[in-house]
Order: structure tokens, then C-alpha cells, then sequence
């Protein structure tokens, strides 16, 4: 199987599972405890018709957007993930270049292995910082000053994360940074060597972000332990209403799963909302985004951008999202697969794939502009 043969989601899963060792594999493709939440995120989409009109003179098709003050080219974007050198060696490079040739939004993670200053020089599309609260307050506060400094956008302070889910397949193959592998995840290693001849031969791995503040050379730091360890739980309102007035610009809140939160998050000055349960990777047996997102955006979408993630896997989703009213669309797993599978070239298929399906599928339904979308073109059973 190639790049070529992929021509949706699961083709991409399945060339990068046959191409990455499996605690890595596992590590994109895993969710926390029985993965019901990971499932629900997509088969909520499936309990959602479309109901096209016709005759509606759709040569053109306008499928940007306009979300926390930046004009997007397609309503999908590149949700910052951590990590992804480990995927394949370009990593956020591979994602911010294939994001920039299609004129969509990408993000750099705390846990990002590429410097976002290097990333915010070598391209101009719009640059998420998706950002955790550490128990170092001092941290907190030279992460937002080197963002800031390098030009980066929107501030994107992750709220569900303050201490890491129960990912068992992690557990299982001993997944962590640096690796601790039991002894069938080094097997899965062995059998899949082109994987550890790039590793060994490109840049040594890091977390530039991070690389003044985490000492990983005394022991394994798995990911379970730097969220329980360094993010701090003690986390309120109260510290998020100063981190947004310290940032003094376009700044989101991601993992808002209430009206409540919704409602605060409005208080205290935020310009976005993302609902996401973290791709079912934090709280399993949670709701899944696209089932809050009506509720929300009756409550909040006239004073704030409500965007949603987790479970996107196709162009429909993405038009039913926007048509619940939906800013934009943001997706993980659709863009990191991809990337394990072929690097940049693999992004921008995925790109491209998504970018067609949502044209098809706005001509389809009659729409010449996101604009044109709204409730009155779904139903659910």
C-alpha cells in the first residue's frame, strides 16, 4: 500500500500502522480506558442527516472562514498534537508546510518537538499555541513571553488536561519519552527498523518548549507523569482571567464541554471555545463534542467562536458541524496518520482529500458559501 492508494481516514491508519512500530502507533491510535468516548466522538456524527437543496447555482463554491480573527482558507485546520517528530522526523514542519500551502491554521504543543519561533519564521498562516498550566508559575509565564515573541497568533490553553487519562495501550507497551519499552514494544521496534534508521539519523529528538525547565536525562518522563507531575490541578478561573490578561490578544480555551464553562469562559474576556474531549484521550464515558455543540451555540455563539474537534473524519463532518454553527473545525488523528504515513506529502493528500469532500459536499447540499449552512439543513434521528 502507497500514499497514492490512500484515499480516505482508515487508508491512512492503516499505512501508518503498517509503517510505525506499534507503541507509537498505539499512542496516536490509543484513548483513555475502554475508548467508548473515542468511538462516540465520530458515530455522533452518524445520528445526523444532511438534507440537500438543489438548484442553487453552485459553480463557485467559498468554503473560507473567519475564526478568532484570522481568515482560513477551508473551515479545517491542523489542531496542535504533541510529539510529532517521534511520528515521522519533519514533524510540525511537515504539518505547518502542508497547513500553509492550503492556507489553513496549524499549532505548535508545550509538548511540540520544533521551536515555535522557527515555525512562526519560515510561515505566515495563521499559528495556534496550544498551552498547559504548569505548577511553575515562572514557566507559565516565559512560555506565553517566547510565544508572544514569536509572532504566534492565538493562545490556546487546554483545560482538560490537568492530570493524563488512563491510556492503557500506553501502559501495555511501556510508551514514554525517553522510551521504557517492556519487551514486546521493543520487538515492534525491531520488526519495523526503517522507523529507528530515521530516528538515529536526523536531528536529535526534543521538546523545545519545554527543554529549559524538563531535565529527561536522569529517566524515563512518560506523559502520563509530566501531565500528573507538572500541570498543575489547582488550576481556576481565576488564573485563567489573569493568563488572558496578560496575553492581551486572541486567546481559546480548548476542552469547554458545559454551557456553564461556556458562559465563563465569555466572562472573562476569551474570543474562542473548543469543545473537545481530547479525542476521547482524557475522560472516557464523556460526551462527544458534536453533541454539545447545539446546546453551546445557542447559548454562546453570538458572543464568542465556538469550534469543535475530536472524531472528524470526513467533509460531512465538518458541514454538519458548521451547520450547527460551528466557526471552523479542528482535527488531530486525520493529519497525524498522514504524517506517519509519507511526512508532508501524507499531510497535504489529507488536506486535499478533506478540501474536495467539503466542496463536494457543499455543492451537493446547495450551499455556495459556509454561509449558506445552518440547522435547517440537518435532522437527527
Amino acid at each position: 500500500m502507497r500514499l497514492k492508494h490512500c484515499h480516505n481516514f482508515h487508508d491512512f491508519r492503516k499505512l501508518a500502522k503498517r509503517r510505525l512500530p506499534s507503541p507509537i502507533f498505539n499512542y496516536i491510535d490509543g484513548a483513555a480506558d475502554d475508548e467508548v468516548t473515542y468511538r462516540r466522538n465520530t458515530e455522533s456524527f452518524e445520528t445526523c442527516d444532511l438534507v440537500p437543496n438543489v438548484l442553487t447555482g453552485v459553480e463557485d463554491i467559498d468554503m473560507s472562514v473567519t475564526v478568532m480573527g484570522q481568515k482560513l482558507d477551508m473551515p479545517i485546520y491542523c489542531s496542535p498534537t504533541a510529539l510529532q517528530r517521534l511520528f515521522h522526523h519533519d514533524g510540525e514542519r511537515a504539518v505547518a508546510a502542508a497547513a500553509a500551502k492550503y492556507g489553513t491554521m496549524f499549532g505548535v504543543s508545550s509538548l511540540g518537538t520544533v521551536s515555535l519561533a522557527e515555525i512562526r519564521k519560515k510561515h505566515n498562516n495563521p499559528q495556534v499555541y496550544q498551552f498547559y498550566y504548569h505548577k511553575d508559575r515562572g514557566l507559565n509565564r516565559a512560555m506565553m513571553e517566547s510565544a508572544k515573541e514569536a509572532g504566534v497568533e492565538i493562545m490556546m490553553l487546554t483545560v482538560d488536561s490537568i492530570t493524563g487519562g488512563n491510556r492503557e495501550r500506553d501502559l501495555r507497551t511501556g510508551f514514554s519519552i525517553p522510551f521504557r519499552l517492556t519487551i514486546s514494544g521493543m520487538l515492534q521496534f525491531a520488526i519495523k527498523p526503517m522507523w529507528g534508521i530515521n530516528y538515529v539519523t536526523h536531528e536529535k529528538f526534543s521538546l523545545p518548549q519545554l527543554d529549559q525547565h524538563v531535565d529527561m536525562s536522569d529517566g524515563a518522563l512518560s506523559i502520563g507523569r509530566y501531565f500528573t507531575e507538572m500541570l498543575d490541578p489547582s488550576m481556576t478561573w481565576y488564573d485563567v482571567a489573569e493568563m488572558v490578561k496578560q496575553w492581551h490578544g486572541q486567546f481559546c480555551l480548548k476542552g469547554i464541554m458545559s454551557v456553564e464553562d461556556a458562559r465563563k469562559a465569555v466572562d472573562i474576556g476569551c474570543t474562542g471555545i473548543i469543545l473537545s474531549n481530547h479525542g476521547g484521550r482524557q475522560l472516557d464515558g464523556s460526551r462527544s463534542p458534536f453533541d454539545q455543540l447545539a446546546e453551546i451555540v445557542d447559548a454562546v455563539g453570538d458572543k464568542i467562536d465556538v469550534i469543535m474537534d475530536s472524531g472528524v473524519q470526513r467533509g460531512t463532518h465538518v458541514l454538519k458541524a458548521l451547520s450547527l454553527g460551528a466557526k471552523a473545525v479542528g482535527g488531530g488523528r486525520f493529519y497525524l496518520y498522514p504524517l506517519a504515513a509519507a511526512g508532508q506529502p501524507g499531510v497535504e493528500r489529507a488536506l486535499e482529500l478533506m478540501r474536495t469532500e467539503i466542496e463536494r459536499g457543499m455543492r451537493l447540499m446547495g450551499c455556495k458559501s459556509v454561509n449558506d449552512l445552518s440547522s435547517s439543513n440537518l435532522r437527527f434521528r
